[in-house]
């Protein structure tokens, strides 16, 4: 697929359009599937180095809705976490071959939908008191890994968060900011692996429109709609596509 002809931008668009609605109205850490399906198009490298600058910039946008609507303590516990856990993803990323981050990144994105699935069925005991402090630096630490080489890290924040039952728009208004600043941490590592290119740049200018449209629909979405729809259609995404990342990269 070569970058800005149609065929790019039929799958492109939709797949960041995707990444700020979930991102600015559901706190699920589901805009990663973005990444997955362009990672079924692409060599994962430049499907997620596309999808850096894109989250960053939905990032910036959902920060004024969400404005100190935070936990500013939990913010703090999974960011700290997450600069040893983005040190870890540089590092994984050095060794692994374009396969083995299909593997990962499908493998996430199925495992993702089976966390989500058993926690909503009960299958999942949920944590009867808050997590200690040890246990939240330790989810920072999985989000930042998996957040750098599949921008995933969602499912690992959330454990924590979770765990202290927050309200929807402070558990959502904590993933933003949580996130905002995890993207920064990422953004130097990206540029010096060369995972940013002057192609996939140029191609992000493109993107931003279908990144801020898809933004200002989440953040209304987030305060009109029932999620069981928006989490429906994102599983079933999240289940293609992972599941077929796994097959690429085991053939």
């Amino acid at each position: 697929m070569s970058p800005l002809d149609f065929s790019f931008f039929a799958i492109a668009g939709p797949a960041v359009m995707f990444a700020g609605i979930s991102k600015g109205g559901f706190g699920s850490g589901a805009a990663f599937a973005s990444a997955a399906i362009l990672a079924l198009v692409m060599e994962p490298g430049a499907a997620i180095g596309i999808m850096l600058p894109m989250l960053m910039l939905i990032d910036l946008a959902t920060l004024r809705p969400y404005w100190k609507r935070w936990s500013a303590h939990d913010a703090k516990v999974l960011i700290a976490g997450s600069v040893p856990g983005v040190v870890l993803g540089a590092a994984f990323y050095t060794v692994a071959d374009a396969d083995t981050l299909r593997l990962l990144i499908g493998a996430i994105a199925v495992l993702f939908v089976v966390w989500q699935i058993a926690g909503r069925a009960g299958l999942i005991p949920v944590a009867r008191r808050p997590f200690p402090l040890w246990g939240g630096l330790l989810a920072g630490v999985g989000a930042g890994f998996t957040s750098f080489v599949a921008h995933a890290g969602g499912p690992a924040a959330a454990v924590y968060l979770l765990s202290k039952r927050p309200g929807k728009t402070e558990y959502q208004a904590t993933t933003v900011i949580v996130f905002w600043v995890n993207n920064l941490l990422k953004a130097i590592p990206y540029g010096i692996l060369g995972i940013f290119t002057a192609e996939t740049l140029w191609a992000d200018l493109w993107l931003a429109p279908f990144a801020l449209f898809g933004t200002w629909l989440g953040v209304r979405a987030h305060f009109a709609i029932p999620e069981r729809a928006f989490f429906a259609l994102t599983y079933v995404l999240l289940t293609v596509t992972g599941s077929k990342l796994i097959w690429d990269g085991l053939t």
